[in-house]
């Protein structure tokens, strides 16, 4: 709830903050010319590649709301970083014909911050909530019932005097994106009508996102470039961008012309990133595991302090992406570098992981 020091301070609310701060949210729009990030950013459910299965489930979604005219259910997406979460609640938007107003959850530090995004709201339109897990408790709890009845209530005044009154809202859409499903409360989780989870792309989809995004940068892209590029793409479109903007640089400094897999392999050499997509951090966490500790089992903490790296950093940024690849193994007794590690670092294949699990 919103408390208020008096019955007037609701119009701070209704009145005075109409014009919301440009640090909380954002109007959205199509990408003009000169955002280089924005213009490779799909438009529609057509230009979007990969995710398949939850295009056609939003499809649905959003054909049968259109129908009965009315607003989509609140909708939140999980997943590791750069899959698209932020691109499909624009597509979305765009796809009901409303406006978007974007956010995130640790720029909403005060309940009314978010009182005055409510409240400029207008019927059908989306708010999206990036990294929605960060949210403060107290700003979590005007949602609930925000979400379930478009009502925002505000309590006006102090001590017995105090009173509440409740303020209509309009009919909402709130879509949220997430690292971290499980961060998540119970209460607010439940209220989403829809959960997607965004998966890693295949191969062949970031080879793909690739060639498009080579159209819109105005540079020549082979077909095994794309193949070499998507490799070390970590299986991310956004770093698959990333490292076809970086092989552009590379090829226009040295006149090389269009990126064949001679380019890529060169661009990313010189980025010290391997086939397999592993940068100097993550190559490190493993080398560390095999000559420091023979392979593992080591905790968490050890490997923080001999890799100088952050335990969070660690867990959040560079596991995820070696446990997928079978490099790393997280046992109760800690991390274990596998067969497949010794096996792409050149080492001989003595693993203690083997023996650990026959």
């Amino acid at each position: 709830m919103i408390t208020t020091s008096s019955s007037t301070e609701k119009e701070d609310i209704t009145t005075k903050e109409k014009e919301l701060p440009d640090k909380i949210t954002q109007e959205q729009s199509l990408p003009k010319e000169g955002g280089v990030d924005r213009a490779l950013r799909p438009q529609s459910f057509d230009d979007y590649i990969g995710q398949k299965k939850m295009k056609k489930n939003l499809r649905i979604f959003i054909e049968a709301a259109k129908k009965r005219d009315e607003a989509i259910d609140h909708v939140i997406f999980y997943g590791p970083a750069g899959l698209g979460k932020t691109t499909i609640a624009n597509i979305i938007a765009k796809e009901m014909g409303v406006a978007i107003k974007t956010t995130s959850g640790p720029a909403i530090e005060r309940i009314g911050d978010l009182g005055s995004i409510l409240t400029n709201l207008q019927d059908g339109d989306i708010l999206f909530i990036d990294e929605i897990h960060r949210l403060n408790k107290s700003v979590e709890e005007i949602l609930y019932p925000a979400m379930e009845d478009h009502k925002l209530d505000i309590v006006v005044g102090k001590g017995p005097s105090a009173h509440t009154l409740q303020l209509d809202l309009p009919q909402f859409t709130l879509v949220g994106a997430t690292t971290k499903l499980g961060a998540l409360s119970n209460p607010l989780r439940d209220r989403f009508g829809a959960i997607h989870r965004l998966e890693f792309y295949e191969q062949n989809d970031i080879t793909e996102i690739l060639k498009r995004s080579a159209v819109l940068l105005d540079c020549s892209l082979e077909d095994d470039g794309a193949q070499e590029l998507s490799r070390a793409s970590r299986q991310t479109p956004r770093v698959a961008n990333r490292l076809l903007k970086r092989a552009r640089d590379f090829a226009d400094v040295h006149n090389r012309g269009s990126i064949d897999s001679a380019v890529a392999r060169e661009a990313l050499a010189l980025l010290d990133i391997d086939d397999l997509g592993l940068e100097p951090t993550d190559r490190r966490i493993i080398e560390t595991l095999i000559d420091k500790f023979n392979g593992g089992p080591v905790g968490l903490h050890t490997l923080a302090m001999a890799t100088s790296e952050e335990m969070q950093t660690i867990e959040d940024v560079y596991e995820p992406y070696l446990v997928q690849l079978g490099l790393l193994l997280r046992s109760p007794r800690g991390r274990i570098a596998t067969d497949l590690a010794y096996e792409h670092l050149g080492r001989p294949k003595n693993s203690p992981a083997k023996k650990l699990f026959l």
